[in-house]
């Protein structure tokens, strides 16, 4: 899709009411779904984070998603597929203020480059403990990645229409440190499988970006 009709039909998702945990549950496993609603208790012990589902155009004006692979590393997300974003700082002074950082950081994209267009539905993720609060922005120009090598192993550019594409959603045989071969709902883009609470997050966003094309 072409970024100036990407962006006209963005803006109507500043109106739009959040589909929340029933787009997000869409890809999570079914397993997963009770400890879920039974750690949600816990979300006062919880610690926090911001990350940036950063849409832009690219040198042919087509509208893209930037998601990053993180580096392998003894812990639950390691060598998974993710948006920029990390754990709130002390020096923060607000979720938006961290997935803005730690995208610049991350990513080399500055904070003022970022247009934030919607703050979405936040997500608890229990094998790390994380109270995730996504945000969507946008760039008007071709943004001049540079990644943070010691945190991000490869930055991964997903065109739209492959994100909204219906083949995109899969379903993969995973295991975790909590189940062994489980079936779980997915994103292929561009050949990396995402699973978890960022296509759970990704969920939101798409159910949201076909609602606001469909209005358009």
């Amino acid at each position: 899709m072409e970024f100036e009709k990407f962006k006209c039909s963005l803006s109507k998702i500043e109106n739009l009411e959040l589909p929340g945990e029933s787009a997000q549950y869409k890809m999570a496993p079914i397993e997963r779904l009770h400890e879920l609603k039974r750690l949600a208790v816990e979300k006062q012990s919880a610690k926090k984070a911001g990350v940036m589902a950063l849409f832009y155009p690219d040198d042919t004006e087509l509208t893209k998603l930037i998601l990053i692979l993180r580096k392998s590393y003894k812990g639950v997300h390691s060598a998974q597929v993710g948006f920029p974003g990390g754990k709130f700082e002390k020096g923060d002074e607000s979720l938006l203020h961290t997935a803005l950082r730690e995208t610049h950081e991350e990513i080399g994209v500055a904070p003022e480059q970022i247009k934030v267009v919607k703050q979405l539905t936040d997500i608890y993720i229990p094998p790390s403990n994380y109270i995730v609060q996504p945000f969507i922005g946008l760039t008007d120009a071709p943004p001049l990645f540079k990644k943070q090598d010691d945190e991000v192993e490869d930055l991964i550019e997903v065109a739209l229409q492959h994100f909204l594409d219906e083949k995109s959603i899969i379903t993969q045989t995973i295991t975790t440190s909590y189940a062994v071969d489980m079936q779980v709902p997915a994103f292929l883009l561009n050949g990396h499988i995402v699973w978890g609470a960022t296509a759970m997050m990704l969920s939101e966003i798409r159910y949201l970006l076909l609602e606001s094309i469909k209005s358009s």
